[in-house]
């Protein structure tokens, strides 16, 4: 049978042309799913007061300003080097091109591991904050927290054989009510001035570099993650080289404002003093019942409705990026082709999204097998996800700069080629080191616990380098796709 009759009757691509997804996203969109995979109340109501408590006290807005200037530095280096790309997409396609494609393959390991360590935490979170709301606010049944996992993992893997348009607009509602609720929270208490007044710049300012600094800028850069993912969902947007550049521009700075915003409100209503302990010592109670005080006792039980729909647009989104890596890789012929499928109704990675949705079960399905505690199930793959993000941010911006330095004919500016990509390789670089370096404490576990979590990252990269290695000498015209830049058979 010839390739193009084997391809018909599989529905597998066989020769150079990959299989397209197709969809209609704009800026709009691709920013709702970023922010819906960031889980913004989430992150509120956990995080932010952390970065308070543990981390800097009155600083911690300047964190949020901080980091989010370092990620839209990131991003012009990024985005110029989009232009100059034959296929523009996932990191791993800038890590190929800038470093190389066994450098490229282990990015796309790392990548897909990250995604999927948080996308199984998001669904052990939406069953343990689904048992407040049952049992409590709806005095429903007592049932195990893997009981509301496993009806959201239902949804939410059904969600992602569809096209990526209806799951854009399912994350747009259950974001917009998250947003709406921190918004009015956080201008009410404004308004209400709190015990001891809104922090001054300069009280911020002062209080920038006490406290736990390191700590602070690296758990204010896991807050704002998921911007990376942009790339991904190219080939479903109306117009990818305008829309993806100002998505991932407009991702950053919403997130960076909003964190920003909400950690001052945080500071504001609970008291300076009262805010840093409540922090460090009971984050999630002490934005509830905050929410509650000041927008009324109707507000705070919505707080634990939204955390649960909040949980779930995590777990739909996470669920749509790492399909999307499978289907690359499989539409390069990296992996099995038929993660390269896509389904001829919805436009979607069927077969990618279905190998995700099992993964996804059998992850957080063996935690609770294992009775092991979901709160540090969550901790610790939400933390270990977000560790890998930021690596391959790392290894992206290194690759910028390699990618520009060697070919002298671009017309970047040097802006866009060194000083962009410099600065984010060294600031991004500092906060990968230290997120090595203190593994065990940001994953909530012992040193061991800590430094076998770094060899579990390292093993994967080391997985993906090892594959293209074993590519380029068995099949080099597999590994000459690596990175998605010999897609129609070029060079």
């Amino acid at each position: 049978m010839s390739s193009n009759a084997e391809e018909l009757a599989s529905g597998i691509p066989t020769s150079g042309t990959a299989p397209k997804l197709t969809g209609n996203l704009g800026v709009r969109d691709l920013v709702m799913s970023v922010l819906a995979y960031n889980a913004p109340l989430g992150v509120m109501a956990g995080y932010v007061p952390l970065v308070i408590g543990l981390g800097n006290g009155v600083g911690a807005p300047l964190i949020f300003i901080v980091v989010g200037a370092l990620l839209t530095v990131f991003a012009v280096g990024l985005t110029a080097m989009a232009r100059y790309m034959k296929r523009p997409g996932a990191f791993y396609a800038y890590i190929a091109a800038g470093i190389g494609r066994p450098a490229g393959l282990g990015g796309a390991f790392a990548a897909f591991a990250g995604y999927m360590a948080i996308n199984i935490s998001s669904s052990v979170l939406v069953g343990i904050v689904s048992k407040p709301l049952v049992e409590g606010l709806l005095h429903g049944p007592e049932l195990p927290w893997w009981v509301w996992s496993i009806l959201v993992w239902i949804v939410a893997s059904g969600f992602s054989l569809l096209k990526l348009d209806f799951s854009a607009k399912v994350l747009g509602i259950a974001l917009a009510a998250e947003i709406l609720l921190v918004l009015t929270w956080s201008t009410v208490v404004f308004i209400n001035g709190g015990p001891s007044g809104i922090p001054s710049p300069q009280s911020m300012a002062e209080s920038f570099t006490s406290g736990s600094l390191s700590f602070a800028l690296l758990f204010g850069a896991l807050t704002i993650t998921g911007f990376e993912a942009v790339a991904v969902f190219r080939e479903e947007t109306k117009n990818p080289v305008k829309t993806v550049p100002r998505a991932t521009y407009a991702s950053v700075i919403a997130l960076a404002l909003l964190y920003c915003v909400g950690s001052l409100a945080y500071l504001t209503a609970l008291g300076p003093e009262d805010a840093i302990a409540v922090g460090a010592t009971n984050p999630t109670g002490g934005f509830t019942q905050s929410v509650s005080q000041y927008v009324g006792f109707v507000a705070g039980d919505l707080v634990t409705v939204l955390l649960v729909t909040s949980g779930f647009a995590s777990v739909l989104a996470t669920q749509n990026i790492a399909a999307r890596y499978l289907y690359t890789l499989g539409g390069d012929g990296v992996l099995s082709r038929r993660l390269g499928r896509v389904h001829p109704r919805f436009g979607s990675p069927f077969t990618a999204s279905r190998v995700v949705a099992i993964l996804s079960i059998v992850g957080f399905g063996g935690a609770a097998i294992l009775g092991v505690d979901p709160v540090r199930v969550y901790a610790s793959l939400a933390s270990f996800g977000g560790v890998c993000l930021i690596a391959l941010m790392v290894g992206t911006a290194l690759s910028v700069l390699l990618f520009f330095r060697r070919d002298a004919e671009h017309e970047a500016t040097f802006m866009q080629s060194v000083v962009s990509p410099s600065f984010a390789f060294i600031g991004l670089g500092a906060i990968l080191f230290l997120a090595v370096t203190n593994m065990d404490t940001i994953i909530g576990g012992t040193p061991a616990e800590g430094v076998m979590a770094v060899l579990v990252g390292a093993a994967v990269i080391a997985a993906g380098v090892i594959l293209a290695l074993v590519l380029r000498t068995r099949n080099p015209a597999i590994y000459n796709r690596i990175g998605r830049q010999d897609i129609t058979g070029g060079p």
